[in-house]
């Protein structure tokens, strides 16, 4: 499609967004407060069809994700309090700002200098954030969080100099992690701190896992429709042998669980 067939279509959304919003009960109801739920349910849905890699489903939830973009900015504008044109144009000042090394002046060699830059430029923003970690949003799953926020930790010189050195730490966190499960058989009590310890080996990983340009993130979703694969085939394998999981050894179930692996690698 041209320049100018991109905008109709996008203009033919924002037409059946005010007629929808109209004539629809549903719609008609729905708050900005109601659509959120829905609207982190898409974004998953979103992310599962990256993960496939599934284009087809890439495009349908790409669209559901912006059809929630407009729906906004639809009841914002019945508020009075902004409407798509305003999104837009508020996402393209930014854009502008942040990006002196495109409209302006400012010489930027590499990716890595131009997310520096982006950092120290967010912070003098009006309502930029106030502190370097500000800008991570609380309610991120943890293990995205702490990825985001050692790499804004980056951003401003606060990391490694050496990658190699943080096996180190890796090490030092799975000694005190282990340590603390020793402890946890002699006192109850014990438990808390082995939770703590456990999260800092977590967080050491994840730090590795960004200083060799790695997603802890993509990885451990990977390994977990990888093991949904393999353990889906032992269960039907097993079912349609006849046999039932739940009184089945471990050895038994290991011959299906290495036939799974030959298929989902």
């Amino acid at each position: 499609m041209d320049r100018t067939e991109q905008l109709q279509a996008f203009e033919r959304l924002l037409d059946v967004m005010d007629e929808i919003r109209v004539k629809c009960p549903w719609d008609r109801e729905q708050t900005i407060e109601s659509l959120r739920p829905n609207t982190i349910e898409e974004v998953y849905e979103l992310s599962d069809a990256i993960m496939a890699n599934d284009m087809e489903n890439l495009c349908k939830e790409l669209g559901d994700v912006l059809l929630h973009i407009v729906f906004y900015a639809r009841i914002g504008s019945e508020m009075g309090k902004f409407d798509i044109a305003d999104v837009c144009n508020k996402l393209c000042d930014k854009l502008i700002y942040r990006h002196p090394h495109v409209f302006g002046d400012v010489a930027a060699k590499d990716a890595a200098e131009v997310l520096k830059n982006w950092e120290q430029i967010k912070r003098t923003e009006k309502d930029g954030n106030k502190t370097v970690l500000s800008g991570v949003p609380g309610s991120l799953p943890p293990l995205i969080k702490a990825y985001r926020m050692q790499d804004k930790a980056r951003a401003v010189g606060f990391d490694w100099n050496i990658k190699e050195d943080v096996w180190s730490k890796v090490d030092e966190e799975i000694g005190e992690f282990r340590e603390e499960l020793v402890n946890m058989e002699k006192t109850p009590e014990a438990k808390e701190n082995a939770q703590k310890e456990l999260g800092d080996l977590l967080f050491s990983i994840v730090n590795a896992s960004r200083l060799y340009d790695l997603n802890p993130d993509t990885a451990l979703e990977s390994t977990c429709l990888k093991f949904k694969n393999r353990f889906t085939y032992l269960e039907t394998k097993s079912k349609e042998d006849g046999k039932d999981l739940k009184t089945m050894s471990l050895d038994e179930m290991e011959e299906y669980w290495q036939k799974a692996k030959e298929l989902y690698r």
